[in-house]
């Protein structure tokens, strides 16, 4: 049944009736009547099929309709594959995250936005945790901040039950893989980085939030409403 339908979407031969067409190949095209057009394809012992039924005249090639149908379902096989797929990746995070945990997430969301992809970043509350609701909004938006050079907020921290989420979308439809050389270069990178400020944890304070250097004007919060608990710590005010 598929089939039938995918070839009743063309006119062949007899089927097409208009007095004159354009009949298209390697070598140009040219208009003639539609009966000499017949005349062609059975000397060249193929089909006269018509691509362009609106055209003035409609427009046809000389080609075998087996071949031709073959060739249109190969053309949309391949556009399909150059689809960019966009999926939806999830970062979780607890409400006192660590610094090395956080940059470790911070990293694939990077990769995950420059692949063409979706990110759903969350704080998921766990029993009594639910008091530093405040901390995870927070971290979301610190995490959002940090991301603005590959991504777009979609939706701004939202507490449903014991997650609060944000999501991302990328900048740039997605591109290829970075090489493993690069890769491994950011990884070596990070590691001397590490290294070289030690290891540090994230206490519950209010007074250990990291800063965050918050756009002046315009940029990833542009129009965005922020609570003003949030804002006043993203800007490390007490």
């Amino acid at each position: 049944m598929k089939n039938d339908k995918k070839q009743n979407q063309y006119r062949v031969n007899e089927q097409i009736r208009v007095r004159e067409v354009r009949v298209v190949g390697d070598n140009g095209s040219m208009v003639v009547p539609t009966r000499q057009a017949l005349d062609m394809a059975r000397q060249q012992g193929v089909d006269l099929v018509e691509i362009s039924p609106n055209a003035q005249p409609p427009v046809c090639r000389l080609i075998d309709y087996s071949k031709f149908l073959y060739q249109q379902k190969k053309r949309a096989k391949e556009l399909k594959a150059k689809q960019v797929k966009i999926e939806v990746k999830e970062i979780r995070f607890g409400p006192q995250t660590g610094e090395n945990d956080y940059a470790f997430k911070l990293k694939h969301a990077k990769e995950f936005l420059e692949e063409g992809n979706k990110v759903r970043a969350y704080v998921f509350f766990k029993g009594r945790s639910i008091l530093f609701k405040e901390q995870g909004e927070v971290l979301l938006l610190r995490f959002a901040n940090d991301l603005e050079e590959y991504g777009k907020v979609e939706q701004l921290p939202l507490l449903e039950g014991k997650k609060m989420a944000i999501f991302i979308a990328p900048k740039k439809a997605g591109v290829a893989k970075k090489s493993q050389q690069k890769l491994d270069r950011e990884r070596r990178e990070a590691e001397a980085r590490e290294q070289a400020k030690g290891t540090q944890t994230e206490t519950a304070t209010d007074s250990t939030q990291p800063d965050v250097d918050m756009p002046a004007n315009g940029g990833l919060f542009a129009n965005a409403k922020i609570s003003p608990e949030a804002l006043k710590k993203l800007k490390g005010e007490e």
